[in-house]
């Protein structure tokens, strides 16, 4: 349940899109979501070994800083806080904006845009802004409305998938009949000219709907029999993730070419295809269903209520910059603890300014006219996909150092076929990671990447080195 509600997000409702514009043959593009997923089990079979040799918060910022020492503890809060928080919540809110225009337009029975791309930008930072005051004040999204989020998000996917069938069997009001052509080509007709670097290029956007495996990891050391037990949640949460993925972009395929699917860029594949095959009410409830979840997960990622008092609370909201404020590494103030509220009210407005930023500075970029070469949001999740898989590769390759430093320390759990399946990963991640510097769509992306994590490197050896 972990496992799949912290990775389950909005990249399966657009990513198919990006996949389709770079693999035009459906059944190369759906074998990207098999691919990447095997991948990630291989990854966090090798990762839960290091969690549950040391089985405390904290996570990756702990693996690393004891494997290669404080700047690399430093470099995860680092890239957790610009990457893995501030740019994912800029690209969720991203998703509720264009959603939101898809529902006032077939509210006010518009054809065209209700919301300019300017006034989009707006309602993304007015989101961010609200649930920001809220998480500020010790709001908290509870417990019911997170799994009334997550209910959601899974019926959603399931529903989605379910459409070509249930639009075969009775009328359901959209005006496309689900077809089998729709998938061709299906396979290349020469082999030969599959592009590995078109491949990797789509591995990225994959890689978005997956992003958050790792905040399962460090519970691997509080799980009975953890031998047994930790690769049945991540094989049978992977695999579940998988069948809900790949079950719903075949349903895309059954409504939508992919020479058509590449070229969606205003809405979200799903909002697209649930009109195609339900009509005006299959956009509203697809528009109104991710909106929920955006919701949930950009107040998820804000929320930090009571961050001083609990220990788990630390793995949500603004803990990057509280706990490097408490580890000596950022200013005292932003580690402080508001006394009415018990929330980290600074670190969470800088959390929250920060991405306001973002969204802004992004849009600048791409521009209103729409010649960028690629959206927000993808421009947004794949700085996202870079930053994370090149710390959390180097967080998995701990495994090797820890089997040297640590060799006869305890282990409850051992990651089955080691050496080769971490090494496997790592590998393969590499190549992702150097086809993005290589690919002129995302170098750009990459190198502004890799100039964040040399800022922080700057400034750990100018400021924070001597604390």
């Amino acid at each position: 349940a972990v496992l799949v509600g912290c990775v389950i997000g909005t990249g399966v409702f657009k990513k198919a899109s990006a996949v389709a514009g770079v693999l035009p043959e459906s059944g190369i593009a759906l074998s990207v979501w098999l691919v990447v997923v095997l991948l990630t089990l291989c990854g966090a079979l090798a990762l839960a070994e290091v969690a549950a040799l040391f089985p405390t918060s904290g996570g990756n910022l702990v693996f690393l800083q004891k494997a290669y020492g404080r700047l690399f503890g430093f470099l995860w809060a680092w890239v957790e806080f610009w990457f893995l928080r501030c740019a994912s919540i800029a690209a969720l809110s991203v998703i509720f904006s264009e959603s939101l225009n898809d529902v006032l337009r077939l509210l006010l029975g518009r054809e065209g845009e209700v919301l300019s791309f300017w006034q989009r930008q707006a309602a993304s930072g007015l989101l961010v802004f609200g649930l920001g005051v809220l998480a500020a004040r010790g709001t908290q999204l509870g417990a019911r409305f997170q799994l009334i989020v997550t209910t959601v998000k899974v019926g959603a996917i399931v529903l989605i998938a379910m459409l070509p069938l249930l639009a075969l069997l009775i009328t359901l009001g959209g005006d496309t009949v689900p077809s089998a052509a729709r998938f061709n080509p299906v396979w290349p007709t020469d082999w030969s000219n599959l592009n590995l670097a078109a491949y990797a290029t789509a591995m990225v956007a994959v890689m978005w709907p997956y992003n958050g495996w790792t905040n399962v990891a460090p519970l691997a050391g509080e799980i009975k029999d953890p031998q047994r037990n930790v690769p049945r949640v991540f094989i049978g949460g992977l695999l579940l993730l998988t069948v809900l993925y790949v079950s719903v972009n075949v349903s895309y395929y059954f409504a939508i070419p992919g020479i058509e699917m590449k070229d969606i860029k205003g809405s979200p594949v799903s909002t697209e295809a649930c009109r195609r095959l339900i009509g005006p009410a299959g956009l509203l409830l697809a528009s109104a269903a991710l909106m929920l979840s955006v919701f949930g997960s950009v107040g998820g990622n804000l929320n930090a209520t009571s961050i001083g008092l609990k220990t788990t609370n630390l793995l949500v909201g603004p803990r990057s910059v509280f706990a490097l404020a408490n580890e000596k590494m950022a200013p005292a103030s932003l580690g402080q603890i508001h006394p009415k509220y018990q929330t980290p009210m600074r670190a969470t407005f800088v959390m929250m300014l920060t991405t306001i930023a973002m969204i802004f500075g992004v849009a600048f970029y791409t521009g209103a006219d729409g010649s960028a070469l690629k959206s927000s949001f993808d421009l947004l999740t794949d700085f996202v996909v870079f930053g994370a898989t090149l710390l959390e590769t180097l967080a998995v390759a701990t495994i090797y150092v820890f089997r040297v430093t640590h060799r006869d320390a305890a282990r409850p759990y051992c990651c089955p076929g080691y050496p080769v399946v971490p090494a496997l990963y790592i590998l393969v991640m590499l190549f992702v990671l150097g086809n993005m510097l290589l690919t002129s769509e995302s170098r750009a992306t990459a190198l502004t990447g890799l100039g964040f994590i040399a800022v922080g490197i700057a400034l750990y050896f100018a400021l924070i080195r001597r604390r």
